[in-house]
Formats: C-alpha cells, structure tokens, sequence
C-alpha cells in the first residue's frame, strides 16, 4: 500500500504510533483535510481457500475471516481516484489515507488517536466488509480486554501434590466466579474468555496459567465497570488458590458515535452505485457455500439489493474505528463481498474474500468512498452540519481517554503466551 500511494504523488509517513506496519498517506494541502481508513488485519485459526467448501491453505494458520485485505485495498483505491479528480479540477483540500493494522483485538487505530495523528483531520470515512450493502447511523459496543496471568507452584501432580498451586486452579476459579457474575449483570453486556496456556502435562501441577478475557458494553464507562468487577474474581481466585495473579491490559475501544449527516450522505451515494451483480460462476459458488450455513435466512437476490437507511442500529461487535469517531466526524458502510448470509470470522467469509464475490463488493465500497470524498470536497454546508451534529452529540467539555491508558502498542499480543508484552 505504501508502495502504491507513493508512486501516485503521496507523502508517506512509516511507522507512526510506534506501530511499525502502521501509516499515514498524505496528499495536497488546505482544508479539508478529509480522511480515509484502510485496515489491514488478519485472524488465527481461519485459514481457508477460495473454496466453497472447507479447505484451509497449506502453510498457514491465519485467514481474512473479517474481509481486512479487501478494506485496505478500496480505501487506496477510493484515495488514488480522489487524488485524480483534484489534480484533474483542481479542487483544493487535503487527503489523508491512513494505513491501521490490528483492528481485531490489538486496538491499532485507538494508538494513532492518542498519538495525534487525527488532529487538524476534518472528517474520516472508512467500510467494513460484509453480507449486505448499508450505510446506517449504526453505533457499536465498547470493548476492554485483558491477559490474566496466575502464577503457582509446580510439583509431580501424584507423587507430591501438596507441594503445588495450580496455576491453572487460578484461572478455572477466576472463570467460574465469572461466569457466576454473568447472572447479576445487564443482559447488554457481554463477557468471552480463552484460556491461552492451561499448562503443559497432566502430571505436572502447572506453575503458570493465563486467561484472555473480552469484556464488552454499549457504554465505556460500564466496561471499566465490569471490568473491575472482572479483576476481583481474578484477585480472589488467586487468594483461594494460593497463586499469584497479574494482568495486562491489551486492547481498549470505544463505542461508534454515529453521524446522522454523514450517513444520509453516504447512503445516497452507496444507493447511486448500487449492490453487486452475481455470474453464472458466482451464483455456483454461492449456492455450494450456502449449504454450510444450515438455516440462513437470506437470499441470494441481497447482495445486488442497498437496504433501506436506518438509525439506531447497533452491532453486536467492537472495532477500534469507535476512538476515531470520537475524535473525528467519521462514518462508514458496509458492502456485499461475502454470500448472504455468511457469518462474519468464518472459514465462508474468507473463502468468499478470495474470489470475484469479494472484488466486487471492494470495487462497490471504493466508489461510494469517492462519491462521498467528492462531495465533502466541494459541499462545505455538509461538513459544516456534520462536524455541528458531531460537537453537539459528543457533549459539551467531552474529553477523549483512552481505554487501554497509556499501554505501548501491544505488538505480539497474539504470540508467546505467559510473556508480557512491550
């Protein structure tokens, strides 16, 4: 991406946010100054071919389960292409393409808001890939997580076992005081856990456990709410157990605070270039796919269809380009690149990335990015309006904070289980 923005004219900045894969593109000069996200993200465990059936690829472990190397590539397109409309009719203003990676847990955008690099920045656009095409004034939920690490004493698990504190014992009492505590929160709120390390044999009373926790709610102060709430089941897991507990704080996001403005305007444009057109070869890998769904209750037909604008949506998941909206009026859609009703973090979705379903729904996002750029560029009434509803939906005197403090980028928080992070 780096590569490509340089050779058509813009100024790349490398590394920025003490994030090494982290970016900032620049083109031109003046306002505005219009912003463009461009994620780029993998997940482990959902390795896949470009196959309508299961089929994971030789050799790797990761797959593009939530569409990321198709984000980053209609982002720099949809640049690319504004950056040749003001070349070509002078239109003054600046663009900014910013390069984000890990958004899936590692909070990467959440590192360049609080090293600055949105400020002075008049409004963000930015899409996500998915199974439908939309463009609502959706917000999203808060999200902290979390390594808990127990530390106990190793001994032969029969020969001596009074001699041990499972280190494990730690982390299976902290879950279940979790899980208890399940009962006695807001049915808004969501909690997930993996046990990352649970020891090495079964003979040995493990010396060290870890559990990596998600904790998750509409509203971020709630999430700090429960996240404490979190550490004392940790706390006193470790006082029953006879262990030692730390914990590390890995990511942080805030909730999406949407733009009524700018959606409307979104919309409109997603509608003028409209869904994505199936072939005869599309439709054939689609109706294999789907026969792994089970019960989906979508149609086909979707993908070419825009639905109807809504407010008030909220998605059931988190994403990093929350702390940028506070920050910055920002907004966003959704476009068709997997088969309806394919769920998001599947082996469907990444198969679906790989193949012409996937471009095409990529080609749909850069061209409504562009329509969208366009008019932010030439109607200074619409930015006027939306950075208005942005002042006024933040609320007076609002500070932005970040979840995850004042932590460095947590740059291998996915590698050596039982070993902080930098």
């Amino acid at each position: 991406m780096q590569q490509t923005l340089t050779a058509d004219g813009f100024r790349v900045e490398a590394g920025v946010a003490e994030i090494p894969t982290a970016f900032v593109a620049t083109f031109g000069a003046g306002k505005p100054v219009i912003g463009i996200l461009a994620e780029f993200d993998a997940l482990p465990g959902l390795s896949q071919q470009a196959d309508p059936v299961k089929n994971p690829r030789a050799g790797t472990e990761a797959g593009h389960g939530c569409g990321h190397h198709l984000f980053g590539t209609a982002s720099v397109a949809a640049a690319i292409a504004l950056k040749n409309l003001m070349t070509k009719n002078k239109i003054p203003g600046t663009l900014k393409l910013y390069g984000t990676p890990a958004e899936e847990g590692g909070s990467g955008k959440v590192y360049m808001v609080r090293a600055g690099l949105f400020e002075g920045t008049d409004v963000v656009l930015h899409w996500h890939p998915s199974d439908k095409n939309s463009a609502n004034a959706a917000t999203s939920l808060a999200n902290l997580s979390a390594k808990f690490r127990f530390h106990g004493i190793s001994a032969h698990a029969s020969g001596t076992p009074e001699r041990g504190r499972s280190a494990l014992d730690g982390v299976e009492s902290m879950n279940y005081m979790v899980n208890m505590m399940r009962e006695h929160i807001s049915s808004d709120a969501r909690i997930h856990y993996i046990i990352t390390d649970g020891g090495k044999a079964p003979n040995v009373v493990p010396d060290f456990a870890e559990v990596y926790y998600y904790v998750r709610h509409p509203n971020p102060e709630t999430v700090k709410t429960l996240f404490e709430r979190v550490v004392k089941c940790a706390d006193g897991a470790a006082t029953g157990t006879e262990t030692k507990m730390d914990y590390e704080i890995i990511g942080g996001v805030y909730n999406l605070l949407p733009n009524i403005t700018l959606a409307k305007a979104m919309h409109q444009n997603l509608s003028r270039v409209g869904g994505v057109s199936y072939s005869q070869a599309d439709l054939e890998f689609a109706k294999k796919l789907r026969e792994s769904f089970g019960n989906s209750k979508s149609e086909i037909a979707e993908a070419g269809q825009v639905e109807p604008f809504r407010t008030g949506d909220r998605s059931g998941g988190s994403t990093d380009v929350a702390d940028v909206s506070w920050v910055v009026p920002t907004v966003g859609l959704r476009t068709g690149t997997w088969v309806p009703g394919t769920p998001a973090h599947s082996w469907q979705a990444v198969a679906c990335g790989g193949m012409d379903i996937g471009v095409k729904g990529m080609l749909v996002a850069a061209k409504t990015l562009t329509l969208t750029g366009i008019d932010l560029l030439t109607d200074p009434a619409l930015l006027q309006t939306a950075t208005l509803e942005f002042q006024q939906a933040r609320g007076a005197g609002f500070r932005y904070e970040p979840l995850l403090g004042d932590r460095k980028p947590a740059l291998d928080y996915r590698d050596n289980p039982g070993q902080p992070t930098d």
